[in-house]
């Protein structure tokens, strides 16, 4: 969990810097999602309805300012 915690935070402290483009933000959040699912192969759902979200947030306030939803490559 500790690795799972870690991941996350730096995922996110990357996107509140908001120094990246999008398609670089897109494709980091993307490396985080397998990289969890590798991890925890059977938490698909709990990794979409947590993090996800949080994610999609971060991007709207950090990245751009529009709505956004991120679609499965």
């Amino acid at each position: 969990m500790k690795l799972l915690k870690t991941i996350v935070d730096l995922t996110s402290a990357i996107l509140v810097q908001g120094q990246i483009s999008r398609k670089e933000a897109l494709d980091l959040i993307q490396a985080t999602r397998r990289k969890v699912l590798s991890i925890f192969p059977d938490k698909e759902e709990t990794y979409d309805l947590i993090y996800q979200p949080r994610f999609e947030r971060l991007l709207r306030e950090h990245i751009w300012k529009e709505f956004l939803t991120i679609s499965e490559n």
